[in-house]
């Protein structure tokens, strides 16, 4: 069902993000980076010195040939048109990074590592402006919000998601996913599942800015709520048997792309489960409901519910892929016109499913 993008890497690819002209960059174990076309075509190589793996690649939103990378404790901005030539070198982490975040400003990007900490590079004056260090493992994930870009949230394997005002060096609001296991539990869990702890591997920023999303070792997809200077857990479900390795709100939306170490690709409407709290739901997810009924009735080659939640009130995905390798990365893209997912794993290709009606 998926077509696969080949050729650009010898190593599992470990991240992927998209231009707003529709060029996809993917970093690899090994120092390696490749662009794409939106076709999957080939467009540029290079690979980092060092070997290191590169861990994290985002495209600059206001210059589409502007892209950054991590790989180990250094960021580099390069040219996708020149890939070999480094417009920039930061060397701001002192151990290695796991994600960055541009604000949307793009006046700053956070990059979070393997000791826990945060590190705010400022782009403009070129120097460090925060350094947040509060996670006593490593962190796994940042994302600023959007609409508010002096605000961002992380989580890491310490059990702890955290929201922060770039105006205080502490959180403003922490909470530990473990603790939260015996009120949230709604289903059976197997045996081995109640060994896994919450550790948390991936966050993801609705549009609205104050709806995020993460996900973690125990399986469950949890959905907080911004509320000021603190946050609510708005939702908390099983989304898949192992670990959930990715989170990704797809844009202007409510829906919800989980990946896993089960192998399994899904996607949740959880805009009904945020309106049952807060009665003013915004005028994109009318739009979005109905292009959602007509994809459940055409069904195709995909298993999808045809409601949100079965008959006890448990959230069932709208979609579910076997795709059959843990997910490194999730991606929601357009691909020649059409809402794609693209999947990265623990081979060398890109897989990439379409959204069509989506």
């Amino acid at each position: 069902m998926a077509v696969k993008w080949t050729g650009g890497h010898s190593s599992p690819i470990l991240c992927l993000n998209a231009s707003q002209e529709g060029l996809v960059a993917s970093g690899a174990e090994g120092g390696d980076l490749v662009v794409w076309g939106e076709d999957g075509t080939l467009l540029g190589h290079t690979c980092f010195q060092g070997a290191e793996d590169v861990t994290n690649v985002l495209f600059s939103p206001s210059c589409p040939t502007k892209l950054y990378a991590s790989h180990g404790e250094t960021i580099s901005i390069l040219d996708v048109r020149s890939l070999k030539e480094r417009l920039d070198d930061f060397h701001v982490n002192e151990e290695e990074i796991n994600c960055l975040s541009l604000n949307e400003t793009e006046n700053l990007l956070a990059s979070a590592d393997d000791s826990g900490t945060i590190k705010i590079l400022d782009l403009e004056n070129k120097k460090i402006s925060r350094s947040l260090k509060r996670h006593s493992n490593i962190c796994s994930s940042v994302a600023f919000r959007p609409q508010r870009p002096q605000s961002l949230v992380s989580c890491g394997l310490d059990m702890q998601v955290m929201l922060w005002n770039l105006r205080k060096a502490r959180p403003l609001w922490i909470t530990n996913l473990q603790e939260d296991e015996t009120e949230e539990m709604e289903s059976p869990q197997s045996p081995g599942q109640l060994l896994n702890p919450a550790l948390a591997h991936s966050v993801s920023v609705a549009s609205c800015g104050n709806v995020f999303s993460c996900g973690a070792e125990d399986g469950k997809v949890r959905i907080f709520r911004v509320m000021g200077v603190k946050c609510e857990q708005e939702l908390g479900f099983k989304g898949h048997t192992l670990g959930v390795s990715q989170v990704c709100f797809l844009q202007e939306s409510y829906l919800l792309l989980t990946g896993g170490n089960d192998g399994k690709i899904k996607l949740w409407d959880v805009s009904s489960e945020i309106e049952k709290k807060h009665k003013s739901p915004t005028k994109h997810t009318h739009r979005k409901k109905t292009k959602r009924a007509t994809y459940t009735k055409q069904g195709g080659n995909t298993h999808a519910s045809v409601t949100g939640e079965d008959e006890h009130g448990k959230i069932l995905p709208k979609l579910s892929i076997e795709h059959g390798e843990k997910v490194n990365w999730l991606l929601s893209t357009k691909v020649k016109g059409y809402q794609n997912i693209l999947v990265a794993d623990q081979t060398s290709c890109i897989s990439v499913y379409p959204l069509k009606e989506f």
